[in-house]
């Protein structure tokens, strides 16, 4: 049987083995990100990637504890990522909230720990604090997310630990080139969050003639576009069909040409960056809620009893 992507690893900086290829599970209340974890764990998942911001850590632990014991796998089978929230950034509030992340996660300690994004005047001593839980071994590998290259430099020159990962919005439509190349430079590793672009990428003309030439699907595509581009790749879905689907990119690759079709859709348009949120300074306040999901389903997520 060969190999799947999804037992691909990717070595990170501080020689943690990292699975190349896993499951989001944003905008998903706990029922869906608990169904959807037992599921994508089933069908050979090992890298789930979750946030207090989506509101559904409980969802995620009851369904990584649910699915250990019907798979009988152990913990270490697993590659838990979760972030620290923005309106929990700072040193001391860091390490206080981290231990209740834990709690909600049913874990005792987590594989990746990311900064979900740079909070002005914040972030520095938040990375000091990810870097003390790191030392401590409760986290095994500890990066950041949407964080650029003046960014990046910054914790460079403030910290001790460089990042091992730098989670950015990844896809045809935003490939993050320049800060692609500085962070291969440095030994950083990209992670894709969006990486199917949403409906403007997968209705692109382009990438369907693609997919129609390899019978594959327009996001089986764009997904291997992602893997073959070198980026750690988190597609979210709630349904068992599309999640196998997602992971079906070893039987065919695209070849060079068709690699500099897709890249040549690059716009390197954010759909969401700094100026969005009201902790950035000259920020336009557009409208996005920086405050944690609230799902109806938590309290019965943080109490349900594996079976």
């Amino acid at each position: 049987m060969e190999k799947s992507i999804l037992q691909e690893t990717t070595k990170l900086a501080n020689g943690v083995e990292m699975p190349v290829f896993g499951l989001g599970v944003w905008n998903s209340s706990n029922k869906e990100a608990a169904d959807s974890v037992q599921v994508a764990i089933k069908n050979g998942y090992r890298l789930i990637d979750t946030a207090k911001q989506y509101g559904n850590q409980a969802g995620v632990g009851y369904g990584i504890q649910q699915a250990l014991k019907d798979n009988r796998l152990n913990r270490k089978d697993l590659f838990i990522t979760t972030k620290v929230f923005n309106g929990d950034q700072g040193y001391e509030s860091t390490l206080k909230v981290f231990e209740e992340q834990l709690k909600q996660l049913r874990l005792t300690y987590l594989d990746l720990l990311l900064i979900h994004w740079p909070v002005d005047g914040k972030y520095v001593d938040t990375w000091h604090a990810v870097e003390k839980l790191y030392r401590e071994g409760k986290v095994r590998a500890i990066g950041i997310s949407n964080f650029n290259e003046e960014k990046i430099q910054e914790l460079l020159e403030a910290g001790t630990v460089m990042p091992q990962v730098n989670q950015m919005e990844f896809n045809p439509l935003v490939q993050e080139e320049s800060l692609f190349t500085y962070m291969n430079g440095i030994g950083m590793a990209m992670e894709a969050w969006g990486p199917l672009g949403g409906g403007e990428a997968l209705a692109n003309p382009v990438v369907e003639k693609i997919a129609q030439a390899h019978a594959q699907s327009v996001a089986q595509v764009i997904l291997r576009f992602d893997y073959q581009m070198g980026a750690i790749t988190i597609p979210k879905s709630a349904h068992e069909e599309r999640i196998i689907a997602n992971s079906q990119i070893d039987d065919f690759a695209l070849s060079p040409d068709e690699m500099a079709e897709i890249k040549a859709l690059n716009q390197e348009k954010h759909s969401i960056w700094y100026q969005n949120f009201a902790w950035h300074k000259g920020s336009e306040a557009t409208g996005v809620k920086d405050e944690v999901s609230h799902w109806d389903d938590v309290e019965e997520y943080l109490n349900k009893p594996v079976q």
